[in-house]
């Protein structure tokens, strides 16, 4: 947990210099990421997400705002909801307007958040960042990549097995088929290969 401590007030810090860090936030967005109906949308992926960041924060235009949108990226998470990523910038704006975060900064903040819903290519250098860091999962290694296969399915228990099959191949098939996963150079080079690695194994 200090891991995760660091970051939120390192995040803080960079956002609002001269305020101190929200504690019961903080606890909020723990507890979220506790629900029993997560499986892979838990503290594991923001703490993994954390790691793959921080040597990565002398990359972001603004670091302190790609952190606090890593911490509300999946702040909400309904299995069969289809506004998970809009509800979650929805509180993060609101978050850091209650803190007296500048309209800008929180613009930008949320739509790092929705840029993690993978609907769109992301549109500036922060969200090819984030997004990059949010699908760093892709090229974990092997044992992780298929516990985290394994986590998908369960947040999926409800699906048939068919169904799920057909559904979760055409994900990863479409991946694969981008010309990179990797938007940028940094994670490109760490994890592209073993990314397609795991995703072509997958789908065999």
């Amino acid at each position: 947990m200090t891991q995760l401590s660091d970051s939120w007030q390192r995040a803080w810090h960079a956002l609002t210099p001269s305020s101190v860090p929200d504690s019961a936030l903080y606890a909020q967005l723990i507890q979220k990421y506790a629900e029993p109906q997560r499986h892979y949308h838990t503290l594991q992926h923001l703490a993994e997400c954390i790691a793959r960041l921080e040597p990565a924060l002398g990359l972001c235009r603004h670091p302190g705002e790609v952190e606090i949108a890593l911490w509300f990226h999946d702040a909400i998470y309904d299995i069969q909801g289809a506004d998970n990523e809009g509800q979650s910038a929805r509180w993060a704006v609101q978050a850091l307007a209650d803190a007296g975060v500048g309209a800008e900064a929180t613009e930008r903040v949320k739509n790092l958040v929705l840029a993690t819903g993978h609907s769109a290519l992301p549109a500036t250098d922060d969200e090819r960042l984030l997004v990059d860091v949010d699908l760093a999962i892709l090229g974990a290694e092997p044992g992780r990549f298929e516990e985290y296969e394994r986590q998908i399915r369960q947040e999926y228990s409800h699906v048939p097995d068919q169904l799920f099959r057909e559904k979760r191949r055409e994900i990863l098939a479409q991946f694969l088929a981008r010309p990179r996963l990797y938007a940028t150079p940094y994670f490109f080079s760490a994890l592209e290969a073993r990314a397609r690695d795991n995703i072509g194994r997958s789908l065999e």
